[in-house]
This record gives C-alpha cells, structure tokens and sequence, in this order.
C-alpha cells in the first residue's frame, strides 16, 4: 500500500491539508485496479497528532524519508520558511528517492530546501513573482494548475490542489480510478487551461503624455481596424518611436497590446453579456470568431465559450 505522509509545518494552512487528507485519507480500493489505495500519515516536529489531521497516525519528521510520498501543504507565512529540522527532512526524503510535493504556497517551502532549484514549480498566481525573486533558480510556471517534474511535484493556488491530487492518483491507479474519484467529490477529472484564466487583467499603464492619450483613443475605438502606424500618427511618433515607448510603458510591443486589448475586452464581453462568439469577437475587432478563439486561447490558455462558462456562471447576481 503507497503511502502518503503530510508532513506539517508551523505555518500550516488547512485548506489544501483537508484536499490531500480526502484524496489519500479516505479508503477508495474499489476504484483502483490493483484493489489498494494509500496509507496515510501525519508527520509534526513533535511527532504527536496534528490539529490539522484528528485520527490519522502520527509520526516525527525523521520518518518521511521512509515514506512513498510526502506532502508539504501550503503557508501562510511565504517569506518565512520552516524550522531547519522541517527542511532538512524534505531533503533527506528526497535524498532518499522520494516523491515530494507541494501544495500552494507549499513551493516556497520546497524552494527554501532547495529541491526546487533547475527545476519547473508553480504556486498561486499572487506569489509568483516572489517566489521567482527570491529563488531566481526556480524555473517558475505561473500559468499552469500544476507541475510534474518526476520526483518533485507542485500545484498552483488553492483547488488547484486537487488538480495535483487527482494526477497523483492518476499516475499511481490509472485514469479511471481519478476519473471515478473525481465523480465523488464532484469535480473535473482535468481541467482545461490553466491558471491564466483567473488572473485579473494587469492595471492599465499610467501614462498622461501624448502616448496615454493615444492608447486610450485606441481602447475606445477596438471594434475597428487599428494598425500600428494609427497608433503612431496619434501619437505624432515615428513607428520606430512608438515601439520603443509602447515598450518602455507596457513591456510589450504596439501590436502584442492591441491583441491584449482586444482579449480583456472579450473576457468582460463574455462574462458580462450573452453575445454569441462571433458577435463578441466583432464588437472587439477581432473580426471573425476563429481568430478570437485562436488570440484568447493564446493568452488565456482556454476558449472562449470555456472562460464564460467558468466565470459567467461565478459572477455575483444583480
């Protein structure tokens, strides 16, 4: 029987802790082909019972190094990582050929023991850019539900925990076996996209200057064809001018941000009324509805009838 250990820290959040305690926790041979599921642990630096995990056995630190997998959940403190004893077991497990994985906010926690360094992560969108600056040797995947790189493995914000679970489970009892759990605890057995889907478009740039005046003619007009030398004759710049300012204010090129414009207005198109595809994709100039699906699916990282049937039906009545 595989077992599985979370190993607890001091910073511990519950939520990702009650996903993997579901998924490893609860005996579901039937679904399984070789008729076995997981044997779960608790592991504390004072090897008694967790708070966290009531009834399931508990053990020291020491002991995830015998374990298949250990589980580290996410934290609420990311800047701060665990006691030295904490990090040095992760190390030691994955000295010993363990399967290691994070959960969340869990990745800071791996990075600190430098079990993420050469290799791909993710963590929850919010945290991406500080766990890349502070471990600028993790290859970090903001945009995706989770990573696998073999024996160390992490999963992006909050549900996408389950995401990970259900891959574990996935890789260890076969599809049908995540498919069937994925039935009983009500959720998709893959979900498309990733984790770019629910990040909130970036704030629009300041920019009072002529450039500002002009990007935000181009904003209202985005149901016409627009070119780049529009945008530079707007701005009284020279194309070669206007490159390298639109650059300078966005990071990106003049082009890029008109695809990008175009986009956030087909997500509140697509979140906030019922305009078929083709009709959205007019109203944001992108002409006709397969070079929309192509652009949206580019930056979102799914179609457009998937975004809205995702958040049209979170958003708020009224």
């Amino acid at each position: 029987m595989h077992s599985v250990g979370i190993a607890v820290h001091e910073h511990t959040m519950p939520y990702e802790v009650a996903i993997a305690a579901e998924v490893f926790g609860v005996d579901r041979s039937d679904l399984s082909p070789s008729g076995d599921w997981y044997r779960l642990s608790a592991h504390t630096a004072e090897g008694g019972p967790s708070p966290f995990l009531p009834g399931v056995p508990a053990h020291g630190l020491a002991r995830v190094r015998d374990l298949d997998t250990v589980i580290v959940p996410a934290t609420h403190s990311p800047g701060t990582p665990p006691s030295q004893e904490y990090l040095a077991a992760l190390r030691a497990a994955h000295g010993a050929g363990r399967r290691v994985v994070s959960l969340c906010t869990g990745a800071f926690v791996l990075a600190a023991a430098g079990l993420l360094d050469g290799r791909s992560a993710t963590t929850h969108w919010m945290h991406a850019d500080a766990l890349s600056g502070s471990h600028p040797l993790v290859d970090m995947r903001a945009d995706v539900l989770y990573t696998d790189a073999g024996q160390v493995l992490t999963s992006a914000g909050k549900t996408a925990a389950l995401d990970l679970c259900l891959h574990l489970v996935r890789t260890d009892h076969g599809a049908a076996a995540a498919a069937g759990l994925a039935r009983r605890l009500v959720a998709p057995a893959h979900r498309p996209g990733g984790q770019a889907q629910y990040i909130p478009p970036p704030a629009l740039p300041r920019t009072p200057d002529s450039l500002g005046a002009a990007l935000e003619w181009a904003r209202s007009r985005l149901d016409r064809p627009l070119t780049v030398e529009d945008l530079a004759r707007r701005s009284g710049l020279s194309t070669r001018q206007l490159v390298r300012r639109v650059r300078a204010e966005t990071g990106t090129t003049p082009l890029a941000w008109l695809h990008g414009q175009r986009v956030r207005l087909a997500q509140e198109l697509l979140e906030s009324t019922d305009a078929t595809v083709e009709q959205v994709a007019e109203r944001c100039g992108m002409g006709t509805a397969t070079t929309l699906r192509r652009h949206f699916h580019q930056v979102v990282g799914v179609s457009p009838l998937a975004y809205r049937a995702t958040f049209r039906a979170s958003r708020p009545p009224g």
